[in-house]
């Protein structure tokens, strides 16, 4: 799940070859620096050697990621303009909680990871605690990018405790779905996610 040091959220036209390259590259270097951090430590290798492993230049390299750590956690999610217009504007469903679900959804849709690639991420993660500082101060300039769409689909009605708790339980959601989905063998992450959701709904009605 692309560089916060070019933006928290990525936005990009869907059906965009361009963007579909780049977001396939950005995607190789995040698997093959996750290996070398395997494999070496997070210190035991370099930018060059990435940029060699990648098969891209150097410079290249430092196009898509400022770091080594930026490059192991991989880039921010990738969203349609279309897709935040429609969220924006109060939509697809018209209930904050569900639009923020097909936000999720559509992230997920995007994302060329496997369930290899979540677990190798996930390993790495574990392995190296300030990857998981740095994957938490992501996570919140990813949720400070969104606030801009949300206070214009909320308008006057906008209240940042409301939205703190919808967020926060697409994360739970999202948490428990990973969770599983790295026990599972055929189910996808984002049925998971849904029925994890579907649960907490259920729970709270």
């Amino acid at each position: 799940m692309h560089s916060m040091t070019q933006s928290a959220i990525e936005v990009l036209e869907q059906g965009d070859a361009r963007a579909e390259k780049r977001r396939l590259t950005a995607h190789r270097i995040t698997g093959c620096a996750q290996r070398l951090t395997l494999e070496r430590g997070l210190d035991g290798f370099t930018m060059d050697d990435l940029a060699e492993l990648a098969g891209v230049s150097r410079r290249t390299l430092f196009n898509y990621f400022a770091g080594k750590d930026d490059a192991v956690l991989g880039g921010p999610p990738v969203l349609s303009a279309e897709l935040l217009e429609t969220f924006s504007t109060g939509g697809p469903h018209g209930h904050l909680v569900d639009d923020l679900a097909e936000v999720v959804l559509s992230i997920l849709a995007e994302s060329p990871e496997t369930r290899e690639d979540v677990a190798r991420g996930r390993e790495v993660m574990l392995a190296n605690p300030r990857l998981i500082a740095l994957a938490h101060q992501r996570l919140e300039e990813c949720v400070e990018a969104c606030m801009p769409y949300i206070e214009a689909r909320e308008g006057t009605h906008f209240d940042r405790r409301r939205v703190d708790v919808a967020i926060a339980l697409m994360l739970v959601c999202f948490h428990l779905a990973m969770q599983r989905y790295l026990e599972a063998t055929a189910t996808d992450l984002s049925t998971l996610f849904t029925e994890a959701l579907g649960t907490a709904r259920d729970l709270l009605t």
